[in-house]
This record gives C-alpha cells, structure tokens and sequence, in this order.
C-alpha cells in the first residue's frame, strides 16, 4: 500500500547541478534542447524514490543556470547554486540538503558546500581544478563517483581533491567506475542507483554502502588510496 502524502512541511532536500562548459555567457538552451539538465532526470527520478517515493518529505530541486560556462574568475554556476539553495531556505526553512551536480555542476557543488544548509555532496564525473579550495567542505561529507575512462574531466584530479579535502574537516570518498564514460550513459543504472542509495544515506533515510561509510570514516591523514573504492566491490 503506498503511503499517504506528508502533511509536514519537507525534511529535507535535494538541488541537482547538471553539466555545462568552461566558458559560455550565452542562456543554457530551454527544455529537451538542454541536453545536460535531461541528463540528470533519471537521477532525480531514482532520488525521489530512494528518499521517500516523492511524498513531499524530501524536495527534490534542479539549479537553473544563466550562463552556459563556469566563465572563469565569473564562476556563474557557482553564483546560481547559491541562490538556488538561498530560495530553498526562503521555501523550507534549515532542512539538510545534498547537492547533486555533474561535471561542471559538482564544481558548483563542491564551491557551495559551505552553504550552511548543505549537509554532503555527490559529485559525478566531477571537474575538480587542482587549485580549487576545500576549506568550505569541513563538516561535510563528499562522495565523488568518476569512471576510470572519463577523457573530460580527469579521475585523479578527483582522487586528489579527496585527499586534500580530508585534513580540512571534509569526510570524502571516491568510487571509481569501470567501463563508463563521461556522459555516464554506460552502467548508467547503476550511476543511477548507486547515487540515490548515497544521497538517501547522507540525508539519514537508509544505509550508505558499507565500504562507503567506512571511507568517510578514515582519519584526515589517510592516502587518497585508502578512500578510493570500486564500484563493482559495491552492492547496488
């Protein structure tokens, strides 16, 4: 029988950051012609469901973009994750949120993690600069999934900002994904499933993976190996 829909007010919420490019001033396209944002419905689909069927309990929120590009020191993304999560306040009050964002948007992601909403981060394929700052992740826990193949954004970089991000207070993790690709379209179910089994984990409605709790457990000096999974030791 399902469940009857919450007459609270929502516990807790999700904000989706899809994929752009490095420069580009011009509006993302609208509707299916934004091909990144369509990328990122089956992921909202399978979060609704993984956090509460979409009973209302948790919000489940896409970033709407200005601009095309990160656009360097402009950093847009980021400026429009802000405000997205700043409208969320206004709607639900303090409610835990995980950012969710794809290439360019787990950047954004990762840059407005300090947001005193934003209890974690999942990062896919993220684009993650060797001189990005992790300070404002202390606190948080941060999962990042890349697959091993991905020739857009670097997998290593990722491993790296897991390490660097863990003697900051960061609590991070990195699953590497074999045979995948950037756009996530091979093993994408279970990029699907692994995603939403995390954020319903990070958000306190289910069991995180067991070698993903473990990781975000290790201690601030441990080597980026230590925190480095395979997704295919995982259950999902």
């Amino acid at each position: 029988m399902a469940r009857p829909p919450s007459t609270a007010g929502p516990s807790a919420a999700v904000l989706l950051l899809h994929g752009g490019a490095e420069t580009g001033l011009a509006a993302p396209p609208p509707g299916p012609l934004n091909l990144p944002a369509v990328r990122m419905r089956p992921f909202a689909r399978s979060i609704a469901v993984a956090t509460g069927g979409g009973d209302g309990g948790v919000l489940v929120r896409t970033a709407r973009y200005a601009h095309r590009g990160w656009n360097g020191p402009r950093e847009d993304p980021l400026h429009d994750a802000v405000r997205a999560l700043d409208a969320l306040r206004r709607e639900a009050g303090d409610i835990p949120v995980v950012l969710v964002g794809h290439s360019m948007g787990a950047r954004a992601a990762l840059r407005a993690a300090g947001h005193p909403l934003v209890r974690g981060v999942v990062g896919l394929a993220p684009w993650c600069p060797a001189d990005d700052p992790v300070d404002q992740l202390a606190g948080r826990d941060v999962v990042l999934l890349h697959s091993t193949r991905d020739r857009i954004t670097s997998p290593r970089a990722s491993q790296r900002l897991t390490a660097r991000a863990r003697p900051a207070g960061a609590r991070t993790c990195l699953v590497a994904i074999r045979s995948s690709d950037h756009a996530m379209l091979r093993r994408a179910g279970q990029w699907h499933a692994l995603t939403a089994r995390i954020v319903a984990g990070l958000l306190g409605l289910g069991p995180l993976p067991g070698p993903v709790e473990a990781a975000l457990a290790l201690p601030p000096d441990a080597p980026a190996v230590d925190g480095t999974l395979d997704l295919d030791w995982l259950e999902v």
